[in-house]
């Protein structure tokens, strides 16, 4: 099959074209991908902004859809035939290691789910069903973006109609929590970007407001919108010590609530005043939302169905695997929202 497989951090995915599947294990299904995404994870892994990479070479990737062809000893949650969506965040069913797969007599290293590849073994829990009405290339976004940023939302907080609220970066999971709060109708909804194109997609999926990242006046300005005192709830998907400072420094205090699901540079270290946090301000990491994929991925979907979540307008541009140094380019200089890599879009035409 062909493969983008990372050798080298801080250089290109090399793009192979006859790398070999292993055997199933027990608790492993084999996947044709139709399409996958880029998340800023796998930039961030590219980049070498996690820490020290001690798998290299390995697989990436960790949103897809997909046809199940295969499936190994103890697999009962999908059946050769079934359509497919691949995510990362743990679900039912075994959790097994990642599969090794052979280059010419050198391993290549994955975990429980890669997907940037014709096909992919991935560990049963990370799979979920393909609901039925769903497309497959939008299906890619319940993988992560959905369970992360709508569960960040749905999850993380009770959203109530008098309630302000501030998302700072409108990528993928920004863009999603901000769909999903404007679906409980907060008295005050503020959408934050340096990117004038994300702020007017902002403003048309809902924000009352869309203030620029780089402002100087960026923070009086968020208080002066939320009444003086501060927002109730931010969510911080930008990723960047900065923006999850700010966020921090614009809830208020008794109650208010700040929440971040992507995260900077590895050794880089966040700064707050303790004081804020005595005077009831609360600051915490989301792991994926807390989402539960085979509980809450149906009701994301039922959402998608009543257009309360418009996720057409997340996919700015396709790209082939061939390509997907570009979708990584694009989207380290935001020219994406959320690249999308069509594998083998045939598929959805199933």
């Amino acid at each position: 099959m062909k493969a983008a497989v990372l050798f080298e951090t801080q250089k290109p995915l090399r793009i192979l074209d006859d790398v070999t599947l292993p055997p199933l294990a027990a608790g492993q299904v084999e996947v044709e991908i139709a399409f996958s995404g880029v998340c800023h994870s796998q930039l961030m892994e590219v980049q070498g902004k996690r820490g020290e990479d001690r798998y290299l070479p390995h697989l990436l990737g960790h949103e897809a859809t997909g046809i199940v062809r295969a499936i190994g000893s103890g697999v009962t949650k999908v059946a050769p035939g079934d359509a497919v969506i691949l995510g990362w965040i743990k679900g039912d069913g075994q959790d097994v290691a990642g599969a090794l797969y052979d280059w010419h007599g050198t391993t290549l290293n994955s975990g429980g789910i890669t997907t940037f590849s014709e096909r992919s073994v991935v560990s049963e829990n990370r799979l979920t069903k393909l609901p039925e009405g769903l497309p497959m290339d939008l299906g890619v976004l319940f993988g992560c973006a959905v369970p992360t940023g709508a569960g960040m939302a749905q999850n993380e907080f009770d959203i109530q109609p008098h309630h302000s609220v501030v998302v700072f970066g409108i990528g993928g999971i920004g863009a999603i929590s901000l769909m999903y709060a404007n679906c409980q109708k907060p008295k005050t909804l503020i959408a934050v970007d340096i990117n004038p194109e994300k702020r007017a997609t902002a403003l048309d999926l809902g924000a009352t407001h869309a203030l620029d990242g780089a402002s100087d006046t960026l923070i009086d300005d968020i208080v002066q919108l939320t009444d003086g005192l501060g927002a109730d709830l931010c969510i911080d998907a930008a990723g960047r010590i900065s923006t999850i400072e700010i966020a921090f420094q614009v809830t208020r205090r008794n109650g208010g609530q700040c929440v971040f699901a992507s995260h900077p540079e590895a050794g880089q270290k966040i700064s707050i005043d303790p004081f804020e946090l005595i005077n009831g301000k609360n600051l915490k990491g989301s792991w994926g939302g807390k989402t539960r994929p085979d509980q809450d991925l149906p009701r994301f979907f039922e959402l998608f169905k009543k257009n309360d979540l418009p996720l057409e307008s997340m996919i700015t541009k396709r790209y082939s695997l061939d390509a997907i140094n570009d979708a990584l380019d694009d989207l380290a200089t935001g020219r994406v929202m959320r690249p999308l890599i069509e594998i083998n879009p045939a598929l959805a035409e199933r």
